[in-house]
C-alpha cells in the first residue's frame, strides 16, 4: 500500500512538473501561448465560492495534479481500458486520458463552471493545454506502468505485479 501510494505521488508530481515546464516555460520559448493553469483555478474558485484568496488557485492546481488527476488514470481510465481493451498499449490510454482531462479543463471547468469561452475560444492557448495535458497524462501513466502498479477492479485493491 504504502508503495502505491508513494508510486502515485511521484507520478502525479513528475506530471505536474512536465505539464508546467512546458505550458509556462517550453510553450512561450517556442513563440507559443503559455498556460495559466492557477489563474484558471482562481478564476473558478472566485465563480464557485465569490472569492478566491490569494495562493488558493496555486494550491487547486497543485493538488489537481498531484492528486486527482493521477487517480483518474489509475482508478479509472487504465482499468476500464484493461475491461474492454485488455491489448491495448498503456500509452494510448494515456493519451486518450490526457484529451479527455483537456475536455474536462477547458470545458467543463472553465466554460460550464468559470464562465470563459468553451475551449477558451479556440485560441492558442487551446492548443497548448491540449498538449500539456497529453503530455501530463503520460508522464503520470509511464510512472505508474513502470511500477506495474493495477488497480483490480473485481477485488477493488492496488496491486503491484511482479
Amino acid at each position: 500500500m504504502t508503495r502505491t501510494l508513494m508510486t502515485l505521488l511521484s507520478a502525479g508530481a513528475l506530471a505536474t512538473v512536465a505539464f508546467d515546464a512546458f505550458g509556462q516555460g517550453l510553450s512561450p520559448l517556442l513563440g507559443y501561448a503559455k498556460l495559466a493553469p492557477v489563474g484558471l483555478a482562481s478564476a473558478t474558485l472566485k465563480q464557485v465560492f465569490g472569492a478566491a484568496p490569494s495562493g488558493a488557485g496555486y494550491l487547486v492546481h497543485t493538488l489537481t495534479g498531484l492528486i486527482a488527476y493521477t487517480l483518474g488514470y489509475f482508478l479509472i481510465a487504465r482499468p476500464v481500458q484493461r475491461a474492454l481493451l485488455p491489448n491495448l498499449h498503456w500509452s494510448i490510454t494515456a493519451a486518450v486520458y490526457g484529451i479527455a482531462l483537456w475536455v474536462f479543463a477547458l470545458f467543463v471547468m472553465a466554460h460550464l463552471v468559470a464562465g470563459m469561452p468553451a475551449f477558451l475560444g479556440f485560441t492558442g492557448i487551446t492548443w497548448v493545454a491540449l498538449v500539456g495535458h497529453v503530455i501530463f497524462a503520460l508522464v503520470a501513466a509511464a510512472v505508474i506502468e513502470s511500477q506495474k502498479l493495477v488497480f483490480d477492479l473485481p477485488r477493488r485493491r492496488a496491486i503491484a505485479l511482479g
